[in-house]
């Protein structure tokens, strides 16, 4: 199995004592951790690296205090959201007519302050989830897991809008899936265009609606079928992309080849 990756981790919070804290338990689960004492501090950063070198952003996560002397966490949020930089509610449900510049940091929120409003605010800027501070490791860490595994998703799904074109309505049916034609002297590419060629046009719409990161619901409402026909279709393209989830359906979609990582997300 390849490596993952490591995660970066940047955390924004004025109270010295709780960073060096977090600092440590972070990288002891194996983060990466780069901390700020104030939120114009981490702007200034993240500001850099997305212009100058954006992969850096790439399988990050900002862990975001929601209270601090001058520019507060919930200011942050709104400028980093002003730059495309965090992840936004439609990027995470669904595909964006464009791919942003940058990967979307998820952010998870930090607050000793546990009232409603805050939460709300936080939630409606696109925020994973709120952390009541002190909270139990295994809180910080299922919090995490799942910011990066929307972000990732969401990334996914933006490299698939850059990939997938539809045919004109005249040449293929509606909904219907095209590739660009992959380099014909690598097999794992050619490998994954068989299978892409195996499925119906049926199957291809199905599958448009999975990368798109739609439920089988939404699906078979655009589509005009039942519910169990879009399951039907949807157990079929995965057994014929021999693919193990969806993620590692987005996977092969983004790379158009069938060697990619074995990592899942849930």
């Amino acid at each position: 199995m390849t490596p993952r990756p490591a995660r970066t981790v940047y955390l924004v919070d004025d109270n010295a004592e709780f960073r060096s804290s977090a600092q440590w338990w972070l990288s002891g689960a194996g983060y990466r951790v780069h901390d700020f004492g104030d939120a114009q501090a981490a702007l200034d950063a993240l500001d850099r690296l997305a212009a100058e070198r954006p992969d850096e952003l790439h399988r990050a996560c900002l862990l975001l205090d929601v209270r601090m002397p001058g520019l507060s966490g919930l200011d942050l949020h709104d400028r980093l959201a002003d730059r495309g930089l965090t992840l936004r509610p439609d990027l995470a449900a669904e595909t964006p007519a464009a791919p942003p510049s940058a990967p979307p940091l998820p952010v998870v929120y930090m607050t000793g302050h546990g009232d409603v409003p805050l939460a709300v605010a936080a939630m409606q800027k696109g925020a994973v989830t709120m952390l009541e501070k002190p909270f139990a490791d295994d809180a910080l860490e299922q919090a995490l897991e799942r910011a990066f595994a929307l972000a990732e998703s969401a990334w996914a799904r933006c490299q698939v809008a850059s990939v997938f074109t539809l045919q004109p309505p005249d040449v293929a049916a509606p909904g219907l899936m095209q590739m660009a034609e992959p380099d014909p002297g690598d097999s794992s590419r050619r490998e994954y265009q068989r299978r892409l060629e195996s499925l119906s046009p049926r199957q291809r719409q199905v599958l448009q609606g999975i990368v798109a990161g739609k439920l089988s619901k939404q699906i078979a409402w655009e589509i005009g079928l039942s519910g169990k026909t879009v399951e039907f279709h949807r157990k079929c393209l995965m057994e014929r992309m021999q693919a193990r989830n969806a993620m590692h359906l987005l996977r092969m979609a983004v790379s158009r080849s069938v060697d990619v990582a074995d990592t899942l997300v849930a």
